[in-house]
């Protein structure tokens, strides 16, 4: 208890170089903790992409290729499901709900998505979580749009505007002869709905009821013609399916993959999902490492403080020993001296992490629908903090070592 009441003096009385040093431990343990909970965030809305969909459908690939396009339109199938077997599997007992995905389509950078109206209700994401309305409502007409909260942000569109689509994703011929209001805006998601234009089916056959293979084909036909005509769509690029229990997933998914009248593959959203992330998290290790090397930079930083002030201070250490304290005393007090400065600064650098969670946490989610749950340390977390603790007794050895072999007689020769 005396040395400890000694090593907190001697702090007191270094206040501002030991302030320094406190504040630079506090930022390096909120940095490393920062990073862990933006990593764990990442992870658990990554893999809350979409949720409460037992299956994916599509034509015959690879489970991360069919995800890749039909969750996150990166890339573009190998082939369509036809109508035929869309209905096909619709009317199985097994399926309480589908939804079509139909992708194809472009407008000014961002995927358009053809769908139906019960996507809205189905799709859900960040553990159940469903879509809102920012502005407006679901599309009701042909020619109805609903714009995910990046595409209206970046683009500029309000509620009534009018939206040509692109044919293909980076094609410079445009359907601007049937062009699309905007019926509604999405509040942001952070998923790929963001960053996607959404429309009807029958929107999609429409503006194509005059191409074929890639070009017009004939005359042009308007789009109040075009509303007139069998819209019902030929094929569809994924499904989404809901199975009526949660027994029969494999089950189903076993009949889709064997699906006799042509090749289909039906996945795990979440088992996609996380293989998926074992390519793609490889950025998280990098994040823990720079976080890592900045601690380790203020843990040494704290030793070097200690080390360059003991040639102020022998004379103290010379009085300490003169007064009977033995080296062993003196190597404890600055060991003890390091430890509290690390405990200051963990327990600064933690309240650090807590207010800036609750300071940005709602700017996050709402600019980049990064949701950070305010939780606490988790055993992972306590030991990262119990890791510094260690290193910083470990590093501190050094100068404690070097106060230990100084002798009473070297102490009080020196001159002050």
């Amino acid at each position: 208890m005396i040395l400890l009441r000694l090593a907190f003096a001697s702090l007191l009385a270094r206040r501002i170089t030991v302030g320094l040093t406190i504040v630079a431990i506090a930022l390096s343990v909120g940095l490393i903790l920062g990073v862990e909970k933006v990593r764990n965030g990442a992870r658990a809305s990554f893999a809350n992409t979409i949720s409460n969909t037992d299956l994916i459908v599509g034509a015959r690939s690879g489970s991360v290729q069919l995800l890749l396009y039909s969750v996150f339109r990166i890339g573009n199938a190998t082939n369509n499901i036809t109508w035929q077997t869309y209905q096909d599997l619709a009317s199985r007992p097994e399926v309480a709900w589908i939804v079509p995905i139909s992708l194809g389509d472009s407008h000014r950078g961002f995927r358009v998505m053809g769908t139906t109206a019960d996507f809205f209700d189905r799709y859900k994401f960040r553990s159940g979580q469903s879509l809102s309305f920012a502005n407006g409502d679901p599309f009701s007409d042909v020619f109805d749009a609903v714009l995910g909260a990046d595409v209206a942000a970046k683009l500029g569109y309000r509620l009534d505007d009018d939206i040509v689509v692109a044919h293909g994703l980076a094609s410079f011929s445009e359907h601007k002869d049937k062009p699309f209001r905007v019926a509604g805006v999405l509040e942001k998601t952070g998923t790929p709905v963001d960053r996607t234009v959404l429309v009807s089916l029958e929107g999609i056959e429409a503006i194509h009821v005059d191409w074929q293979g890639g070009a017009r084909s004939g005359p042009a036909i308007s789009a109040k013609a075009a509303r007139q005509m069998e819209l019902t769509p030929k094929a569809v690029t994924a499904a989404m399916i809901g199975v009526t229990s949660r027994l029969k997933v494999f089950t189903l998914q076993r009949a889709i993959n064997e699906y006799p009248e042509e090749p289909l593959l039906a996945i795990l959203p979440g088992v996609a999902l996380q293989e998926l992330w074992g390519i793609v998290g490889i950025a998280e290790i990098a994040l823990v490492g720079v976080s890592a090397l900045v601690v380790a930079t203020a843990l040494l930083g704290m030793a070097a403080m200690i080390f360059s002030g003991l040639n102020e201070r022998r004379r103290e250490m010379a009085i300490f020993r003169a007064v009977g304290a033995g080296p062993g005393t003196i190597f404890m007090m600055l060991m003890l001296e390091a430890l509290l400065l690390t405990c200051i600064g963990i327990g600064a650098g933690v309240a650090l992490l807590y207010t800036g969670l609750l300071i940005a946490r709602p700017y996050i989610d709402a600019a980049y629908g990064l949701y950070l749950p305010i939780t606490g340390l988790s055993a992972h977390e306590l030991t990262v903090l119990g890791a510094v603790l260690v290193a910083s007794v470990v590093i501190s050895i050094l100068p404690a070592a070097r106060a230990y072999r100084l002798s009473v007689a070297d102490g009080m020769t020196v001159q002050i």
